[in-house]
């Protein structure tokens, strides 16, 4: 808008310019930066997203789903329908009878035992096993197979000497067969084939005994530590699941060498006990049943493996014993 004024310089009239801003469009002058911040929110969010999917296992994103998801701790039952009570309710047609929550028995595997039975027989059940006919005394019984007779008929049919004897013979075998598939589960895993050679299997009156030794700069517990390392634990796992095959009870006993300690606060007493109790945990975590165990001892530098070299490392060890069922006396019988 124009407007004269009263004059200026030579009288010339004065002109005044006023310009008016319209002030009904001034509020939208940020709102770009709103939309742009919301966008570049959303985006971070996705690639944040795309991220986690990608950097998580399966497992894990299957528990977290789990975690999210509703639970309803009445319907836990495989109904179909969610609903408590088995799905049921006093309007259903039918009985009010369910079996939702009822004891089921189902066939499962059957238990470990002794297989005192030669190869070739059949997986029926010992009670189902014909025995053999009795036969006059100083008569052999005749061998129509090379099955061997089940274990009540071998006991009705032997003497009780000869019949130790032959239980004795039969867990030797066993024992052999055992350390025959560790020697080979042990060379076969290339993570562990370097330590078949601190691995010593023999079988001694006690019974079975499984050594795991160390080895100059391969050790299998650090130095002054009951912690055993990655590859003692994966050796440990090849024992557990070999003598899991078999029902004898076990022995645990920690080795040191004669290098002693610093300060009196401990000494290879403690060390080789808190070792051989590492070794127990880890066995019991391996599926190994807890009455299993009769002995966990730890016997320091008291009993070397090498009696002339009192600081070598194959002294540092632990043993884990296969104890036999029948006495010494029995596996030196004829």
């Amino acid at each position: 808008m124009a407007g004269k004024g009263k004059g200026g310089r030579n009288g010339a009239p004065t002109i005044v310019l006023r310009r008016e801003e319209g002030g009904e469009h001034g509020h939208h002058g940020g709102a770009w930066k709103v939309a742009y911040a919301d966008f570049v929110t959303a985006m971070m969010a996705f690639f944040l997203l795309m991220w986690l999917l990608n950097a998580t296992s399966d497992d894990q994103r299957r528990g977290l789903a789990d975690y999210f998801a509703p639970s309803n701790a009445l319907g836990r039952s495989a109904t179909g329908s969610g609903d408590p009570f088995g799905g049921s309710s006093p309007n259903s047609d039918g009985a009010m009878v369910s079996d939702a929550g009822a004891i089921r028995v189902e066939q499962g595997r059957a238990p470990v035992r002794l297989d005192i039975e030669d190869e070739g027989e059949s997986d029926a059940p010992p009670e189902t096993a014909r025995p053999a006919p009795p036969q006059p005394p100083g008569e052999a019984a005749p061998q129509t197979s090379d099955a061997a007779p089940a274990l009540p008929a071998m006991a009705e049919a032997l003497p009780d000497p000869a019949l130790r004897a032959e239980l004795a013979r039969r867990e030797a075998r066993a024992f052999e067969q055992a350390a025959a598939e560790l020697r080979s589960a042990v060379q076969e895993d290339p993570a562990l084939g370097d330590l078949a050679r601190q691995l010593v299997i023999e079988q001694v009156p006690e019974g079975l005994r499984i050594q795991i030794l160390d080895a100059e700069r391969q050790a299998m517990f650090p130095v002054g530590s009951a912690a055993p390392n990655e590859r003692a634990r994966a050796l440990l796992a090849k024992v557990a699941a070999v003598t899991a095959k078999l029902p004898n009870g076990l022995a645990i006993a920690g080795h040191t060498d004669a290098t002693p300690f610093r300060g009196g606060e401990r000494s290879n007493w403690e060390l080789s006990a808190e070792r051989a109790n590492a070794v127990r945990r880890l066995l019991l975590d391996a599926g190994i049943a807890e009455p299993r165990l009769q002995s966990v001892t730890g016997h320091a530098e008291r009993l070397p493996l090498l009696p002339d070299q009192p600081m070598a490392a194959a002294n540092r060890r632990v043993a884990i014993t296969l104890l036999r069922s029948q006495p010494a006396e029995a596996s030196r019988a004829p």
